[in-house]
């Protein structure tokens, strides 16, 4: 593990050093040892993970309130594996998406930041102290908010950094106080310490677990503290925006996850809780993606949906602790786990499918998109696996996951009784819906995008020589394709931190058996269709190709106007969720016999984000423009507030 950190170290700092010399080169440099550094960690991770072999703690150093930790236990290695997969699929895509930038003075500070990024996210899942995750933790958000600003030139990037650093620096302050919590009750900050004396006052761990919530959940981006997610993501560069949405959000999950392993067993009202969260997320993220014509914001919204996933799980695995049911712990926990490192394979491949529409046509808006697949036949074949795979067809990793936390909801409904049996219900009900309607989204994503006519004429000549763009995407559907060919051996990845969160979860056998059938009918399901276009190709090898017009159907020459738009597609599903949706519209009708114009448009807004958190930054806003007051800018005025704040610094301490 040391050797992968200082890999990353070191190209962060060659990078840096010589990109006003050689700014190519500086660039390749950083991008190419991250990926050497990503491929060390993963085979650390894996070993860890299939061998049970742990790096026990350690101590670094020493800082003013602690120890500085580090470690490797099952969950840090599994999310580990997560940040190696992901981090190095999308420096291999860097390679050719952010070439174009390499010219310019910035790209190899770009590409410093991305590298601490990296070292950063590394850094929160080994730290096993308080002090040393804090400092990763808030070096992480820094990197990545600098990486969102990088165009920092448009407004609506500057918007949307500024909006992610007051949203993560608010969840920081809960991340404190519940370290601070922690740290008064057992004395020191070190994980074993928080492990070995656990909290006895029923009031202070319920305080703990909501912080968790509020803090991790706000990276984590579920509903409700979300609303930094859609915006930054779109903003950033695409290779980051794989990054952070396939892995760093996933910091969020790791957060809450360690955190419960020091609370105990958990009352089953925060099971119930998690579990209505995820119901909210899930459908309201894959509502609001549903609406979008931005390519990027429309699978930004998807993270959303598939963090509400996760916490489905997680939910019905601390309902099984609550009720002491071990299989139902293994079951809702495997899901959530296995989820993490779904959402990052297929969310990473999708954003990489994303950019590389962006870097060829300079488009994000689905409504100017048409008619790709001919051009781009590798981003569509991997942008429609990852699409399915998100979905939760089989025989796809997404279907894995999903499926397991189906089985835990089943035995939750027949092992429990009165309230627990019936959320449970809502739970198979609502992952029901939300499949479904994040299938409708990626047909209208996919069709509008690779099928049919282009409509506009934004495409430009295709470049041919992005290998390692294609390469990446390739390797990324051929991890969603191999997760979900071989199920049971992705359960041996999430085995070892299942163990961390609970000593008594139990995997049953009947579930094994139903994974080894899965796997069998999802390879019979693979030769069929292989020996069908086996049997298609000899059957045509000879025939000669003709073309010629089909049957019309009332029109022979359709034009890219005819085609469904991406609002046109999803309007039908959107309004029979009109009373829970907020849009706006723009209607024209036309005027006169002879009308020569018409408008109508129509566009969702975030209704957490206009009733909830828009009249609350205003009222903050206000409240900051009246207290200007005190910034007069006489130096004699702020020496009066030092003076005061020493003072009542030290009426503090005596007391």
């Amino acid at each position: 593990m040391i050797g992968m950190l200082a890999i990353l170290a070191v190209s962060a700092l060659f990078s840096l050093l010589i990109h006003r010399v050689h700014s190519l080169r500086s660039f390749q440099i950083g991008m190419w040892g991250c990926v050497a550094a990503c491929v060390v960690g993963l085979g650390g991770s894996v070993f860890a993970l299939l061998s049970g072999e742990q790096i026990a703690d350690r101590k670094i150093g020493s800082l003013p309130l602690g120890e500085i930790v580090v470690g490797l236990d099952g969950l840090s290695a599994s999310f580990l594996l997560c940040v190696c997969v992901v981090c190095g699929l999308a420096s291999l895509y860097a390679l050719d998406y952010f070439k174009s930038e390499a010219g310019k003075g910035r790209s190899g500070v770009a590409t410093f930041l991305f590298n601490v990024l990296v070292i950063s996210m590394m850094g929160v899942v080994m730290a096993h102290d308080a002090i040393s995750f804090l400092v990763s933790w808030e070096i992480m958000t820094i990197s990545s908010f600098f990486l969102v600003a990088y165009e920092h030139e448009r407004s609506e990037v500057r918007k949307a950094s500024l909006i992610y650093l007051i949203a993560s620096h608010i969840g920081v302050i809960a991340i404190f106080v519940l370290f601070a919590l922690l740290a008064r009750h057992t004395g020191n900050y070190r994980f074993d310490g928080f492990l070995s004396s656990p909290l006895s006052d029923a009031s202070l761990t319920t305080a703990c677990f909501f912080l968790a919530l509020v803090g991790f959940g706000t990276k984590a981006g579920i509903w409700l503290l979300h609303i930094w997610l859609p915006e930054a993501h779109p903003a950033a560069p695409s290779h980051v925006s794989a990054v952070m949405s396939g892995v760093m959000i996933k910091m969020g999950i790791y957060g809450l996850l360690r955190t419960l392993t020091f609370l105990g067993t958990p009352p089953p009202e925060w099971g119930l809780l998690l579990i209505g969260v995820g119901i909210v997320s899930g459908i309201s993220g894959v509502l609001h993606a549903l609406g979008q014509h931005d390519l990027k914001r429309l699978l930004a919204y998807h993270s959303i949906e598939n963090i509400g996933i996760i916490a489905l799980g997680i939910g019905v695995g601390l309902l099984g602790q609550s009720y002491d049911k071990p299989v139902i712990v293994f079951l809702g926990y495997a899901g959530a786990l296995l989820h993490v490192l779904n959402h990052a394979l297929f969310k990473g491949l999708l954003f990489q499918g994303a950019g590389h529409i962006l870097h060829q046509t300079g488009a994000r808006n689905l409504e100017a998109m048409g008619g790709l697949l001919p051009k781009m036949p590798v981003t569509g074949g991997t942008f429609l696996i990852g699409s399915a795979a998100i979905s939760g067809l089989p025989p796809l990793n997404g279907f894995v996951s999903e499926w397991l936390i189906y089985m835990a909801s089943f035995y939750a409904i027949f092992e429990f009784r009165s309230v627990a049996s019936g959320v449970c219900v809502a739970s198979i009900v609502s992952l029901a819906l939300i499949g479904g309607l994040a299938a409708a989204c990626f047909a209208k994503a996919f069709g509008v995008a690779f099928l049919g006519q282009p409509r506009s004429k934004i495409h430009g000549p295709i470049q041919k020589s992005e290998g390692a763009m294609k390469v990446a995407m390739i390797l990324g559907a051929a991890a969603c394709v191999g997760i979900g060919l071989f199920p049971q051996w992705a359960i041996l990845i999430v085995a070892r931190p299942i163990g961390v969160l609970s000593a008594t979860a139990v995997f049953p056998e009947e579930v094994g058996d139903s994974l080894q059938l899965i796997s069998r009918t999802a390879l019979l399901l693979l030769c069929f269709l292989g020996a069908l276009f086996f049997l298609r190709h000899k059957l045509l090898q000879h025939q000669e190709i003709r073309w010629g017009t089909t049957w019309g159907c009332g029109y022979s020459f359709p034009t890219a106007r005819m085609q469904y738009t991406a609002g046109s597609f999803a309007q039908p599903l959107l309004r029979s969720f009109g009373a829970v949706l907020l849009s706006r519209k723009r209607n024209q009708p036309p005027q006169g016999y002879f009308p020569s114009s018409a408008l109508f448009g129509e566009h969702l807004v975030d209704r957490s984000l206009e009733n909830v958190w828009t009249p609350i930054a205003t009222k903050i806003i206000l409240m900051f423009r009246r207290l200007k007051v005190l910034q007069q800018g006489q130096l004699q005025s702020y020496l009066l507030y030092i003076l005061i704040t020493l003072i009542l610094i030290l009426f503090w301490k005596i007391r």
